[in-house]
């Protein structure tokens, strides 16, 4: 990509777990959780990444900011007309391109120390970085909790004093701290009600204007996903298998699967009749998966050389990319017009 305005750059991103067996551990085969990822995010969009769980999307999103080592591959973040390439990275220059790159974690209980105050738990960034201090910090920590919508009276409170849509708020101010460029959302609204998520997804969204912010938005739920993101990356066992605009892809997708988590979409419109896709089997096993493609033991379009051949991530037009060797030729069903 020679984008202007690109800020990630994802190139054959691949983490691998070890399994190990018997008394003396040895390695007898690997758990391939993200295997052979590319992607981009431009600045000021929101990518979406979807998939079953277990797909590999949080640890893609955890290995792009070195919260576990990737196994091989680049992480390139773009700044001042630089390419930076993360995986590279040690000490004292990971440290300072970490102001850069924040995460929103998933569960809104666990992700803070219930033994800390509001105020200690979104100024840890600030005191660990060494901006500012004392009362320059409060008064950080009070403007960032008024961002997200909070009372910045509540920074003595603790964290068992708030429901899980004001945790989630503390978690997203603790994010914006350091006013970083890319924010990893690693499915942020699937542990909230309904109505909260709602909020929150117009929270993420206006502070996203506010402060020209990145996100890569990850979420097993297509309609939120639809909802925030720009363009949406479909993942299958570790992989990418599709990618393109929002609009295009769920109007037109070109992957048996996009196909199959499409038809899963509730959609608020009686007279809308889309049938049902149910996958026949499981999802293979990461430590040995199927030749091939990846899909094809799950696939009702597959033939025999789905079984022999990988196919290629490639461009059908419009920056639209998928893995299936016959994109082109099928007639594959989205949600047109909703």
């Amino acid at each position: 990509m020679a984008e202007a305005n690109l800020l990630l750059e994802v190139k054959n991103l691949r983490k691998y777990f070890p399994v190990r067996r018997g008394v003396f551990r040895r390695t007898v085969g690997h758990v391939k959780a993200v295997d052979d990822v590319s992607f981009y995010i431009k600045e000021g969009e929101t990518l979406g990444l979807v998939g079953e769980s277990g797909c590999g999307k949080t640890t893609c999103g955890r290995t792009i900011l070195r919260l576990i080592e990737p196994t091989g591959g680049q992480v390139l973040f773009h700044k001042d007309g630089r390419a930076t390439d993360v995986a590279k990275l040690r000490g004292r220059q990971l440290k300072e391109l970490r102001r850069e790159m924040q995460i929103i974690f998933q569960d809104p209980y666990s992700s803070l120390n219930p033994r800390m105050t509001i105020g200690d738990i979104v100024g840890e960034p600030l005191v660990v970085h060494h901006v500012g201090r004392g009362r320059e910090i409060r008064e950080r920590v009070a403007e960032l909790l008024e961002a997200v919508g909070l009372n910045p009276q509540y920074m003595k409170r603790y964290p068992h004093e708030f429901s899980g849509g004001q945790r989630q708020r503390i978690g997203i101010a603790r994010a914006l701290a350091l006013e970083p460029k890319l924010i990893i959302a690693d499915e942020p609204v699937s542990a909230l009600d309904v109505s909260i998520q709602a909020q929150v997804l117009n929270l993420l969204e206006d502070l996203q204007k506010q402060f020209g912010l990145t996100y890569l938005f990850i979420a097993h739920d297509l309609s939120v996903v639809k909802h925030i993101s720009d363009r949406v990356a479909v993942m299958y066992l570790g992989k990418i298998v599709e990618m393109a605009s929002t609009d295009d892809l769920f109007a037109d997708p070109k992957h048996p699967y996009t196909e199959a988590l499409m038809s899963a979409v509730p959609v608020p419109d009686p007279d809308f009749q889309m049938e049902r896709i149910i996958l026949q089997g499981d999802v293979p096993s990461p430590v040995n998966p199927p030749s091939g493609c990846y899909f094809h033991p799950r696939c009702s379009y597959a033939k025999e050389i789905c079984s022999q051949a990988a196919p290629e991530f490639r461009d059908l037009g419009g920056e639209h990319f998928a893995t299936c060797h016959f994109a082109e030729a099928l007639e594959l069903h989205g949600l047109r017009g909703q």
